[in-house]
């Protein structure tokens, strides 16, 4: 029996949505070094009004026992529930041009259903561009212009970007079953990864969520005051560059991720959004970052 995507969430009815509008989307649980991603997308939703105008069934998708939602015990009795929402909003940028922001736990079950039905709400609400965004762990310096990796259904969403290398397996997300369904059908999508120092990994980094928003700007010509992202991520430079100044052993890696970067810099193209950016490493290095830090978020999730 074939299952229905469309009782996979609720719409709000009386809340229309407007043709043709962009639908941003990051899901959390996969990875997102720096928190790059969930960065963004909390200063979206603190930078304009919204409405929520679809809700997906939470009880379906997610595992409560791998990511417990947090209740309060207040003194004798449990007195608050912070109960996980997958939701859609509606915005209006500076312009007022409307976009979409689906964001929430990446889901656990029924993959393959809730592409489908995100499918749906695309082609109901006639979106012209889906778009995820994340931060990827890479070795380069906090010292230089961070990198974007870009990918899309069409090579010409993302033209002037660099291929960074040929193919390289990883393990799976929600958000990439998104893109690569929605190509399949017709449908443009494309998605971002901010280049984040390894060392900065586990830590929240601004300055990524800052370059995040840049290639989302261009890419989608939504417009979005970067004025508080670029006060944070001056914030958090300052910080690591003075533990940076009190570690020598931290400073001697830096200096090493500096010497690297400049090195291929020097000799790679100057005709592309990336000419600017670290050296990235061969696919086998990559995948093993990745799964390095998959390793290491269960870990702390396990801790928890």
């Amino acid at each position: 029996m074939r299952r229905d995507p469309e009782r996979l969430y609720d719409l709000d009815s009386g809340v229309p949505v407007p043709e043709g509008a962009v639908l941003l989307y990051h899901l959390d649980g996969f990875v997102d070094a720096g928190s790059a991603g969930e960065v963004l997308a909390e200063h979206l939703r603190a930078e304009f009004d919204s409405e929520v105008v679809a809700r997906f069934d939470v009880d379906r998708l997610i595992d409560y026992r791998s990511r417990r939602p947090v209740m309060t015990y207040s003194a004798d009795h449990w007195a608050d529930y912070d109960a996980p929402e997958l939701v859609v909003r509606l915005f209006h940028d500076a312009d007022g041009t409307p976009f979409l922001l689906l964001t929430g736990p990446e889901p656990d079950h029924e993959w393959e259903l809730f592409s489908e039905a995100v499918r749906g709400l695309v082609e109901r609400w006639r979106v012209r561009l889906s778009v995820n965004f994340h931060g990827i762990p890479m070795g380069v310096p906090h010292t230089r212009p961070l990198g974007v990796t870009a990918h899309a259904t069409r090579a010409e969403l993302v033209r002037g970007y660099r291929a960074m290398f040929t193919q390289v397996q990883i393990p799976g997300s929600a958000a990439a079953l998104v893109e690569y369904r929605l190509g399949q059908s017709g449908h443009d999508a494309a998605g971002f990864a901010a280049h984040v120092p390894h060392y900065l990994a586990q830590s929240r980094y601004p300055a990524a969520a800052l370059t995040l928003l840049d290639a989302l700007s261009e890419a989608t010509g939504l417009r979005v005051s970067s004025d508080e992202v670029r006060e944070s991520a001056l914030r958090a430079d300052e910080e690591v560059e003075r533990q940076v100044r009190d570690n020598d052993e931290v400073a001697e890696v830096v200096a090493a991720l500096e010497r690297q970067y400049d090195t291929f810099s020097e000799t790679g193209p100057e005709d592309n959004l990336l000419a600017d950016v670290d050296e990235m490493p061969t696919a086998d290095e990559l995948a093993s970052q990745f799964e390095k830090f998959l390793s290491e978020q269960r870990r702390d999730q396990g801790e928890s």
